[in-house]
């Protein structure tokens, strides 16, 4: 009689955090979108049946993803890299221009935001490259210049778009992955130092972003023009108070506060479901993280640790971003909030980075099993 294989079981705590989070993002879009385009569609659903669709591909995406063995990923890195640079050099050609910035390309009646699946690709990348260097990546010509020639690379096309925010997160990502990998410290230092002009050359390189830098300093004295949004986001939070004016009851979503259901719908959760409701959302936010970095410092190999941690800092500098942007504590750099704002190409992304946590989760448990298991016992005897 043939034994059946060994699987072993994915981190049922960060699957339950990835379906609560996503809940909770589909109810809030409704909610946040259902007022505006009942008038502008003439449908309330417009917006949360669009992304109901997403969530389902979303889901697809993550159980495959599971399903894959994580070291797969390594030998399609270069294939990723090099299909992401091709996509951020389309869209800098073809790409659909919002609000004067070409970030998507349109496909019929849907839009896809190759920055998107680029943020993955780069964490594949890096985590198979330094992975193949371990010690290598001491050296700068031999380690750290090859990395930092796709990072630039990258980063150039993004800001041909442009879109800062997540240049900044890009930047985060490397240098995140960089040290983890085992970089020489005086490399570092120098790497920092070359970043802080280009980063200040960045900021302050054009006008609106220098309006949006002021904006945030002073958001009442700009609450007509570049400081409005922020302003009716924190009246979002005031209105709400602790414990919130109820699912749908919110006032601000309506024609206040711009495009609710993106970037600022933490502001609608804080309205709706006031302090309470806020702070759970960031506790569900803290426990998928604190399982990202448990799935990182357990793996086994170094390739499933740099990808790990590559995957928690992307989508922990997301939150971060955009939760600093919404209550005004950090400038606003038009970050999505991960899972719950609206956005295919965002959830998709983020879903499929869940799929390969889940993966990695697989094989720790499946070598739990192994090393309990009798006949491993004996071998290893």
């Amino acid at each position: 009689m043939m034994k059946q294989p060994i699987k072993g079981r994915p981190d049922y705590l960060l699957l339950l955090l990835t379906l609560s989070l996503v809940s909770i993002g589909m109810v809030t879009i409704f909610s946040a979108s259902a007022g505006v385009v009942a008038v502008r569609y003439d449908n309330p659903w417009h917006y949360a049946a669009r992304q109901g669709l997403f969530a389902i591909a979303g889901l697809l995406t993550m159980f495959i993803c599971m399903a894959i063995p994580y070291r797969t990923w390594k030998k399609a890195a270069p294939i990723l890299i090099l299909t992401a640079l091709g996509l951020l050099l389309l869209v800098s050609l073809i790409g659909t221009p919002v609000n004067g910035a070409r970030r998507w390309i349109s496909i019929a009646s849907f839009q896809f935001q190759p920055t998107e699946f680029a943020k993955l690709a780069l964490i594949i990348y890096l985590a198979a490259l330094i992975s193949n260097k371990e010690e290598r990546i001491a050296s700068f010509k031999r380690g750290l210049l090859p990395i930092l020639i796709v990072v630039g690379l990258l980063l150039a096309l993004i800001m041909l778009q442009p879109d800062f925010g997540t240049a900044l997160l890009f930047v985060m990502i490397a240098i995140t992955m960089i040290v983890i990998g085992g970089a020489h410290p005086g490399q570092l230092a120098m790497l920092g130092a070359g970043l802080i002009p280009i980063c200040l050359l960045l900021a302050f390189g054009k006008s609106y972003r220098i309006n949006r830098l002021v904006s945030y300093l002073n958001p009442l004295d700009h609450a007509s023009g570049t400081g409005y949004q922020l302003v009716q986001s924190l009246y979002a939070f005031a209105h709400g108070g602790a414990l919130g004016t109820g699912l749908g009851h919110g006032v601000q979503k309506y024609f206040y506060l711009p495009e609710a259901h993106t970037d600022f719908i933490f502001a609608v959760i804080g309205e709706e479901f006031g302090l309470v409701g806020a702070l759970f959302v960031i506790m569900l936010f803290v426990l998928y993280l604190g399982c990202g970095f448990r799935a990182a410092l357990r793996s086994e190999d170094t390739f499933g640790v740099l990808l790990a941690a590559g995957i928690v800092t992307m989508i922990g500098t997301q939150i971060l971003l955009n939760l600093g942007a919404v209550t005004g504590t950090l400038p606003v750099t038009g970050m999505p909030l991960p899972f719950i704002s609206y956005g295919g190409s965002s959830l998709l992304l983020c879903m499929a980075s869940t799929g390969i946590l889940l993966s990695i989760t697989r094989d720790m448990n499946k070598r739990a099993v192994l090393s309990e298991h009798p006949n491993s016992r004996k071998k290893r005897k």
